[in-house]
């Protein structure tokens, strides 16, 4: 048995001693850059999806948050500071048209929850990558402050310089205090889950109070959403397409960081897309 799977093992009946059952199997789940993510059956017969992650806890808050305002995402079963144990949920393939739609509407009531501010009760991570979220009353400085300038000194000088620029701007590039939505904050196509092309729940979130173009910026950064998607979430507000890439450009950096140089280019093409 490898180190890996040993750990994995280790996961799996950890999962399984939180619901009060015996382990009978698991299997890994493909997706898991992050965390590892793993389909355990209890001897019950019982299929849960057992993971870890930089907080289980703070996790489990976030999706019980996408459930309540009415958007689907799986429940969560059992939860401790190593193991989150979540409803397994059917994903059997890609989105089709009505599922695009499904998922417009659902991001849509996830953006209709108003928060008091922007930001998150708990800081989070990908990964190495750390997620700071402490409040911040104006929107461009927690964009600016939370998102963007923390991550300059992980950059080379002449990008980091592009940022800091760019945020310094900000006060007159995005709007000050748009109500602040419940954001997945993480929405690209590998956290939609969907069975017989239609959408069964949204996995995986980062979730916290800010601009809800920000979700919709990160869907739209590799790759384009179906039309339907855009009939089923409704009208943007005016101005989105030029605040996208200021939107795109910390999920770019976040991959830079954790996956490497490949990303520059990505980095560079934004900064320059958001005049910078």
């Amino acid at each position: 048995m490898t180190r890996e799977t040993g750990t994995a093992q280790q996961l799996a009946e950890e999962g399984a001693r939180l619901l009060g059952g015996r382990l009978a199997g698991w299997r890994p789940v493909s997706g898991g850059d992050l965390s590892m993510v793993l389909r355990a059956r209890l001897a019950s017969g019982v299929e849960v999806i057992v993971k870890n992650g930089p907080s289980p806890a703070t996790e489990a808050g976030m999706l019980a948050a996408i459930r309540q305002a009415g958007a689907p995402a799986p429940a969560v079963l059992a939860v401790s500071d190593r193991v989150l144990v979540l409803e397994l949920l059917e994903d059997s393939g890609r989105l089709g048209r009505e599922g695009w739609a499904g998922l417009g509407r659902a991001v849509r009531r996830l953006h209709a929850a108003a928060g008091e501010s922007y930001g998150w009760p708990r800081d989070y991570a990908f990964g190495g990558v750390a997620i700071p979220n402490a409040p911040c009353d104006a929107w461009p400085e927690f964009w600016a402050e939370r998102r963007l300038l923390p991550e300059a000194p992980a950059l080379p000088a002449a990008l980091a310089r592009r940022l800091e620029r760019l945020a310094r701007a900000l006060p007159e590039r995005l709007p000050s205090r748009p109500v602040p939505a419940l954001l997945h904050g993480d929405l690209w196509v590998g956290n939609v889950l969907a069975g017989d092309g239609r959408l069964s729940g949204l996995i995986d979130p980062a979730s916290y109070w800010g601009h809800g173009e920000v979700d919709l910026a990160m869907l739209d950064l590799f790759g384009t959403p179906d039309a339907a998607f855009g009939a089923g979430y409704g009208r943007l507000e005016p101005g989105a397409g030029e605040r996208r890439p200021i939107y795109q450009i910390w999920p770019a950096i976040v991959h830079v960081r954790l996956f490497g140089s490949g990303y520059f280019s990505l980095l560079d093409r934004l900064l320059t897309q958001a005049g910078a």
